[in-house]
């Protein structure tokens, strides 16, 4: 059980990295949590030093550093064998007809792909695009989670809730923007639990299908959640590097593009400086598309940040 908590605990926490966070804060309760947990099944040794773990009192806040592997092999290990099956890459191109028609050749082509399936998690779905085909706002993820691929929808998990929050917060709904993901399925771990980044290969195999939805939808503006989905969306190297990306224009076909973190950041970073910082690039989207920004749009966390 130990083992299967630190890998889960690991696993988390590379999540992490990939988006740029260096530490982590644990709170007394969650310190105190872990703490009793591996004194249960712990030697005469360490029972001593859980006694003596007990006696001395945590601080209410402790930051942990998260290691920066940069020399582990990505394909090799999140355990997805790093062979041939992901080339070639697909080459689409958009058949005459509507936006409807053209969307569901579209889908049709993703959920028909052999290499898709080949990739997918024992009995889960892959994950297609939804929203308005009209949307002024195209909204990018990054790999599906596991709700994502029970359900064969994008952000239906708990980071969705969030990301439904943001829109509301935009005054918008989920009908009213495109919502995708850089990928079409959740990138397979060996393992029941957790999640990991999807390698190089698998964003450049899917990186065709998202491109097509771009396409397709011609939005006005394109918002980008996390360093994975803006790595596929700008071609450059993100890891370690969202603080300097986020918050300023970029450009993807065209399009201008607004890189910020993931809601499942948000949701692993509980802080209202990054809420604030999340909010300040979605004000800057709606400035750019001339949407209404009430004062009280305006001053959202300002509030709680200069208390």
């Amino acid at each position: 059980m130990e083992r299967e908590l630190l890998r889960r605990v690991g696993e988390e926490l590379k999540l992490l990295r990939s988006e740029g966070l260096e530490t982590v804060s644990l709170s007394e309760e969650t310190l105190k949590a872990l703490k009793d947990r591996f004194a249960k099944d712990s030697s005469n040794g360490k029972t001593e030093r859980s006694q003596s773990t007990k006696a001395s009192k945590p601080e209410q806040n402790v930051e942990i550093s998260i290691p920066d592997e940069k020399k582990e092999p990505k394909a090799k290990a999140s355990g997805t064998p790093a062979d041939s099956s992901l080339s070639p890459v697909p080459v689409i191109e958009l058949p005459e007809g509507s936006k409807k028609e053209k969307w569901t050749w579209l889908k049709e082509r993703v959920l028909s792909c052999k290499v898709c399936q080949d990739h997918l998690n024992p009995g889960k779905q892959l994950v297609f695009g939804t929203g308005d085909l009209d949307a002024d706002i195209f909204f990018c993820g990054e790999a599906p989670g596991a709700d994502e691929e029970t359900e064969g929808l994008p952000f239906v998990g708990k980071a969705g809730q969030l990301l439904t929050g943001m829109l509301k917060a935009m005054k918008l709904t989920r009908e009213e923007v495109y919502i995708s993901n850089i990928m079409n399925w959740r990138p397979q771990t060996g393992s029941a639990y957790g999640n990991r980044p999807p390698s190089d290969e698998e964003i450049a195999f899917c990186l065709p299908y998202l491109r097509a939805q771009i396409e397709m939808i011609a939005p006005k503006v394109i918002v980008v959640l996390g360093g994975t989905a803006a790595k596929g969306i700008l071609g450059i190297e993100t890891k370690g590097k969202m603080a300097s990306l986020r918050g300023k224009w970029h450009e993807s076909s065209g399009i201008p593009t607004m890189v910020t973190y993931h809601p499942s950041f948000l949701l692993h970073q509980d802080s209202v400086v990054s809420k604030r910082k999340v909010w300040e690039d979605l004000l800057m989207v709606m400035e750019r598309l001339n949407m209404p920004i009430s004062e009280k749009q305006q001053n959202f966390f300002l509030k709680a940040l200069n208390e």
